[in-house]
C-alpha cells in the first residue's frame, strides 16, 4: 500500500456519501437539492453577496450561478436586484425570510444527521470537529476555512 491512497479514497467515498444522503434528505424532505442549500448558505454568509462572488466562493461559472439563482428566486428563497455597482450591472443577492428560515432548518436537520452519524461511528464529535478544521486549516487560507 502506498502512504494517502487508502485515506484519499477513503475520504472521497465519505464525501461523496454525505453529499448524496444531505441531497436525498434535503430533496425529500425540503424539494430543494444540497447544492442550492449551499448556493443560499453562502448568499447568507457572504459580506457583499453577488452572483460573481458567488460564482468565486463555489468554484462555478458564473453562467451556472445565474441559473442556480433564477430557479432559487422563483422559488422566492432568494432576492436579486440589479445595482450599478463598479459602473456595470451586477446582481446583488440576499435571503428572502423564507430563504432564511430554509437554510436554518436544513443547518439543523444536516448538523443532527452528523452528530448522529459520528455517534454510531463511536468517534466523538467534537474530536471530528477539531481534526476536521485542522485538515481544512492545513489545506485552505483562513478566510476560506470558515466558508
Amino acid at each position: 500500500m502506498e502512504v494517502g491512497t487508502e485515506l484519499s479514497r477513503d475520504l472521497n467515498r465519505l464525501t461523496a456519501r454525505i453529499d448524496l444522503a444531505a441531497d436525498r434528505l434535503l430533496a425529500d424532505e425540503y424539494g430543494l437539492s444540497y447544492r442550492h442549500f449551499v448556493t443560499l448558505l453562502l448568499v447568507g454568509q457572504l459580506t457583499a453577496p453577488t452572483q460573481r462572488a458567488l460564482a468565486e466562493a463555489m468554484g462555478v461559472s458564473e453562467p451556472s450561478i445565474s441559473r442556480m439563482t433564477k430557479v432559487l428566486r422563483h422559488a422566492g428563497l432568494l432576492d436579486a436586484s440589479t445595482t450599478g455597482l463598479s459602473g456595470g450591472n451586477r446582481r446583488q443577492l440576499g435571503l428572502t425570510p423564507a430563504g432564511k428560515d430554509v437554510v436554518e432548518q436544513c443547518r439543523g436537520v444536516l448538523e443532527l444527521r452528523l452528530v448522529d452519524l459520528a455517534a454510531r461511528s463511536r468517534v466523538p464529535y467534537a474530536v471530528y470537529l477539531r481534526q476536521t478544521r485542522q485538515l481544512l486549516q492545513a489545506c485552505f487560507p483562513a478566510s476560506e476555512v470558515a466558508q
